[in-house]
């Protein structure tokens, strides 16, 4: 049998992407979570697993250089974690690089020190959208920097069996010997409707309506929301995604402590347990078997957050067969362009006109275009921009996140106790 790859996950949540790498074949060397009932939920499953509670970004918390490879020590084989998703999600502000609480960009530095084997990042669908092209050019620049190719791609956990929509933007960086063998993995086939997957738990004190509902329950659920620790307690989202809820015959308002009784009779339908939320967010109590410990509240974020174990799994898969190599090769284009004109003023480094922009990355663009497209850049890097005779010229300036930095207004933000509390 082979001897497992070796994992550091970071920002680890309750173990969702945790779980699912261990079945691919992963055993975690590290596991770093700042929520301490997430970290609870961790040592209790896996209590032999080094799971560390504190900032990952905190040198006091874990050091990066006592990963890194060195005298009778190999290269991790892959780093990984579900850093925070709210400088991207599409219900937020999308600050993106300006959010005190952006990791993304100080994950990818991190490859430079861990150099391991593999990356695998994942967060919102926000992150996939025009607002942040420069940032994701940025991302795959520097690790081309660091000798990695790198790709990102947008999946749905109805793809890997999971009863819900949960799209994820996921990225992936190998070597680029390695990368050559790097395949995305392919849907397993449809997933079972809300009324499939929970039947055997809804029915489970014997409630007379169990079968009658689940025929109308069919479908599969709305993205799981974790909610944040700045609200109230648990429900099922924001209010379209409760209707969308009703429809299947589902009261959102909130979770269910019990299931329901033989007799019981509802104006929507029944609340879900934690229970069940976890078996739609891909926790199906066989194969993924998980115990979340705290209260009921702290339980639902828990798995409200979490990556679905079951795409987790499919991605590494997917990864140590790239890393074996016992995949075949595919032909990969290692220059992928997300935003030209970020490319075209990081290449220069110097001032560009509109006209030497458009001409620079290949796109027939006016100026207006290019300008409301710096504007964007703006606002994850600085733009310096000044008049000529020609006209308007700009300079790409500073990345604006955090990657580090001593004097980052992150260290601020963090070293405030009572807003450490209520971080998501």
């Amino acid at each position: 049998m082979a001897e497992p790859l070796r994992v550091i996950e970071i920002c680890a949540g309750a173990g969702g992407q945790a779980l699912g790498l261990e079945k691919a074949g992963f055993e975690h060397e590290l596991a770093v979570e700042l929520d301490e009932n997430a970290v609870n939920t961790l040592r209790h499953n896996r209590p032999h697993w080094k799971v560390v509670k504190g900032d990952v970004a905190d040198p006091a918390v874990w050091d990066p250089e006592d990963y890194a490879p060195g005298p009778g020590r190999a290269p991790i084989d892959l780093l990984a974690g579900g850093v925070p998703c709210p400088p991207f999600t599409i219900a937020g502000k999308q600050l993106g690089a300006t959010d005190e609480r952006d990791l993304f960009a100080w994950a990818v530095e991190q490859v430079k020190i861990v150099q391991p084997r593999a990356l695998l990042l994942e967060n919102v669908r926000g992150l996939s959208m025009p607002r942040f092209a420069g940032y994701r050019q940025h991302v795959l620049d520097k690790l081309a920097d660091f000798g990695y190719a790198a790709e990102w791609r947008l999946l749905h956990a109805s793809d890997f069996g999971v009863p819900q929509l949960r799209p994820r933007f996921v990225l992936v960086a190998m070597k680029p010997e390695d990368f050559v063998h790097f395949h995305w993995p392919a849907p397993t086939g449809e997933a079972p409707t809300v009324g499939e997957a929970l039947l055997p738990l809804i029915s489970a004190n014997g409630w007379r309506g169990a079968e009658e509902w689940a025929k109308k329950a069919n479908d599969i659920a709305p993205t799981i929301v974790g909610g944040s620790k700045k609200h109230g307690g648990a429900d099922l989202g924001p209010t379209r995604a409760k209707r969308a809820w009703a429809e299947l015959g589902v009261d959102a308002l909130g979770v269910a402590n019990d299931v329901p009784g033989p007799d019981d009779v509802f104006p929507v339908g029944p609340k879900l347990t934690c229970e069940m939320v976890a078996r739609i967010q891909g926790w199906d109590g066989e194969e993924f078997k998980w115990t979340f410990t705290g209260k009921k509240t702290s339980s639902y974020r828990q798995i409200g957050n979490a990556f679905p174990p079951p795409v987790a799994k499919a991605l590494g898969v997917a990864i140590v067969a790239a890393l074996n190599r016992t995949a075949a090769r595919r032909e990969f284009d290692p220059v992928i362009e997300h935003d030209p004109i970020y490319r075209a003023l990081r290449e220069t480094g110097d001032f560009m006109t509109a006209a030497q922009i458009a001409r620079k990355a290949k796109e027939d663009l006016s100026d207006p275009e290019i300008d409301r497209r710096i504007s964007l850049l703006s606002r994850d890097f600085e733009i310096i921009k000044e008049t000529r005779q020609s006209g308007l010229a700009y300079k790409l300036g500073a990345f604006r996140a955090f990657t580090g930095q001593a004097d980052h207004k992150r260290h601020e933000y963090f070293r405030d106790r009572e807003t450490l509390s209520k971080i998501s």
